[in-house]
């Protein structure tokens, strides 16, 4: 993959979830996102390095 900022839609589908799942886990689970204007930007990178430390692991509630 090459080095570049991925959209919404793109991470989403990236991680095979939902663009929904996305924003929840911006908001919610501290994901790896950069806001450019009114949107958010995401490296594939530090997506990977959140997933790894179980970002995106389901909550004990």
């Amino acid at each position: 993959m090459e080095d570049r900022w991925l959209s919404v839609e793109e991470i989403a589908k990236y991680l095979c979830v939902s663009k929904d799942t996305i924003s929840n886990w911006i908001n919610w689970k501290n994901m790896s996102a950069h806001k450019v204007g009114r949107l958010w930007k995401f490296k594939h990178e530090e997506v990977d390095e959140w997933v790894k430390s179980d970002g995106a692991a389901e909550s004990d509630r």
